[in-house]
């Protein structure tokens, strides 16, 4: 496959819950031999923390997992980054509804899931505040653990599901 699958995760700002899943899935996508063939990066809706580095919450408590915290800056999502992936995962209703403004009525717009739907512990017929990642920024270590508990709940199953988009496009010879 010539074209990587790409995917992005998005929250507010660009400093917690979506570079945690960032690093979450690439380690999950290594992990899967797949880290060639999908490209994994992270946005916020807003600007406000247009080039701060991840939280040091979050980076603490990625490392203590074992992961590793890449030297990164956050950034705003734009309508090329909607066009340019292949899945693009929300944190929450806010995050999805705002993304599906951002797309406008293109294709681009189902291309847009939250993340927690692909938790397998959450029905997808769950309220919207069950399928949101709650947001830790304003809260304690206990929240950014919480946090990354969800994230990873989910990351197998996402995994599992872009393999089969891949392996779609290896049969059909599709580039995107």
């Amino acid at each position: 496959m010539s074209t990587p699958y790409r995917i992005m995760t998005v929250c507010t700002g660009n400093i917690c819950r979506s570079p945690m899943a960032e690093v979450v899935l690439r380690q999950r996508f290594e992990d899967a031999g797949l880290g060639d063939r999908v490209v994994i990066d992270s946005t916020g809706i807003s600007d406000e923390e247009h080039g701060n580095p991840i939280d040091r919450r979050a980076a603490t408590v990625l490392a203590a997992h074992g992961y590793e915290v890449p030297n990164r800056r956050a950034r705003q999502v734009t309508a090329a980054d909607l066009r340019e992936r292949d899945l693009v995962l929300a944190m929450t209703s806010v995050h999805e509804r705002s993304l599906r403004r951002l797309a406008g009525a293109s294709d681009v717009a189902r291309r847009i899931h939250r993340y927690r739907e692909f938790d397998p512990t959450v029905s997808p017929q769950a309220p919207d505040r069950e399928l949101d990642v709650a947001d830790p920024w304003y809260g304690d270590m206990r929240g950014f653990e919480e946090c990354l508990a969800m994230i990873e709940l989910a990351a197998d199953t996402i995994v599992a599901h872009v393999r089969d988009q891949v392996a779609d496009r290896a049969v059909s010879g599709r580039p995107d």
